[in-house]
Order: structure tokens, then C-alpha cells, then sequence
């Protein structure tokens, strides 16, 4: 293993505060910061996505609290969590506040940062694979593609008071942006769906539902944006998901490598039916 003095990583100092994205689930996405940090850690203050075989990786001296938020369920407040986390960097410690995905990326890390400022906690950000482009690769789907789009939107289904996000102007993301990854959408996906068919979207465009992304219990349940709802019900498919929406889905039919090496899929060559197109022009 390479010793982290020779990578030029940063040394965990006490009493400083590290916000550290985990990734959507894979232990193989963490980064080399992130393990440093966790192998560094004296506290690891984590969220309900991190999944444990990445907190297996903390030394029995690592001192583990849980501070995890899900929809609907009893959950620690935002504002509790901070102030552990600003308690504990005064108490001296190495605290290493640990999230899915990436801090910056709907995770609540620039709320924690402003925090840790106004306290005059020293801290460090080390970014993570974040869900909507990690999970989406796991799926076989390209976030970007430049036959299909040159602009992709990231978008959450709630907003703080957990209803549909109010200050979307859902008209024009429907006719500006031909990909959309929706975070945190199952519960009003119908809605949302809706508010986008309104707007000018295609009702038949493509959608993938990706449940539980990159882990060994990954789902991806293929539909259409105005059946996505209904389908998702059926499939009895459960947050946490992602949804990706637009013609990069098609993209799938030949980029799904998962499939491919458990031999569940064979790919599909020219998903996209332009190999015709640019040999004619």
C-alpha cells in the first residue's frame, strides 16, 4: 500500500473537522482522501448511506456515531448534528463527518461548513463520487454523451418542508435541459412527472430508476416518463434512488456492463441508431 506522506496527503490535525464524501455505496469509489481520513479519524460522525463495509474500515479505536436522516423516519435535526460535530473538534478530536455521495452535492456540507466558520472550527472538504453520475455509471447510463446532450441537470425532488421542490421552474427544465438526474424523487415522482409532461416534455421519453446504486442489492428498473410512477410501485422499488431521465437511457441497451460480465445481458450495438446517420453524412 502507498504510505499517504508519499501522496502528498494532509495530515488529520485535532481538532479539525473534515467533511468527506464516501461515495453512492461501492467501497471502490472511495477515494484515497477519504480512506486517509477515515485510517486517520478519532470520531466518524456518518450518515445513514455510508455503507458499513466502508465504516469496517475504521480502526477499533474509531469511535463511531450515527447520524443518519431518512425520509419520513425519526431522525436526528440538522442543527443537532452540527452542533455534535463542532462539540466534538473541541473536545481536541479528529472529527470525521462522513456522508454518501458527496458533502456538496445535496448532502448538507456547505450548511455544516458555514457553521464550522462562525464557530472557528478549522475544516476540509475531501469531494466524493456522488450518486446522480456514480450511479448512473453503475447502470450503464452516461450522464453525458455528445450524440444525445450537451447539458445535464441535477435536480432534488424535495425541497426543506419535504413537499415537491417550489422554486424549480419546471417548464423551463423541461424544454432546456434533454437530461435530468432527479435525487431524493421517488415520493413525488408522479408529480414531478407531471409537472414535466406540462411543460413540454415528451411523455414516452426514456427513464431509468437505479435503487440502491452501486451496491450488491442494485435495481434498474427501465420505463417511460409518464409511466414511471406506476411502474416504480409495481416494481416495489425503495429509496434511496436515483432517477435519470432523457435520451442517455437508451444508451444502456449497450453500456450495461454489469449485465454483461454476470451474463445477464447481452449489448446491443448503435443503442442510439446513428451509426447509419454519420456513415451517410
Amino acid at each position: 500500500m502507498v504510505l499517504p506522506g508519499l501522496l502528498g496527503l494532509p495530515a488529520f490535525a485535532p481538532g479539525q473537522v473534515w467533511l468527506v464524501g464516501a461515495g453512492p455505496g461501492d467501497p471502490a469509489l472511495l477515494t484515497l482522501g477519504a480512506a486517509h481520513a477515515i485510517a486517520s479519524a478519532d470520531v466518524i460522525v456518518y450518515d445513514a448511506l455510508v455503507d458499513e463495509r466502508i465504516l469496517a474500515l475504521a480502526g477499533p479505536h474509531v469511535r463511531l456515531e450515527y447520524a443518519g436522516k431518512r425520509g419520513g423516519r425519526p431522525s436526528p435535526k440538522q442543527a443537532d448534528i452540527t452542533l455534535r460535530i463542532i462539540a466534538l473538534a473541541r473536545e481536541g478530536l479528529r472529527v470525521l463527518r462522513l456522508k454518501g455521495g458527496d458533502p456538496f452535492v445535496f448532502g448538507r456540507g456547505g450548511e455544516e461548513g458555514l457553521a464550522l466558520v462562525e464557530a472557528g472550527i478549522p475544516f476540509r472538504v475531501i469531494p466524493g463520487v456522488t450518486a446522480g453520475i456514480g450511479g448512473s455509471a453503475y447502470a450503464g447510463i452516461p450522464v453525458t454523451h455528445r450524440d444525445t446532450n450537451h447539458v445535464v441537470s441535477f435536480i432534488t425532488g424535495h425541497d426543506t418542508t419535504g413537499g415537491v421542490t417550489g422554486s424549480i421552474d419546471w417548464a423551463a427544465l423541461a424544454r432546456g435541459s434533454p437530461v435530468i438526474v432527479l435525487y431524493m424523487g421517488l415520493k413525488h415522482l408522479g408529480e414531478i412527472s407531471s409537472r414535466l409532461i406540462a411543460g413540454g416534455r415528451d411523455a414516452e421519453e426514456p427513464v431509468a430508476v437505479i435503487s440502491r446504486a452501486t451496491t450488491p442489492h442494485q435495481r434498474v428498473l427501465e420505463t417511460t416518463l409518464a409511466r414511471a410512477h406506476d411502474d416504480v410501485v409495481a416494481a416495489g422499488l425503495e429509496a434511496p434512488s436515483i432517477v435519470v431521465m432523457g435520451p442517455v437511457v437508451r444508451l444502456r441497451a449497450a453500456l450495461d456492463w454489469m449485465g454483461v460480465l454476470d451474463g445477464s445481458r447481452t449489448p446491443k450495438a448503435d443503442p442510439l441508431g446513428t451509426r447509419g446517420h454519420k456513415a451517410a453524412s
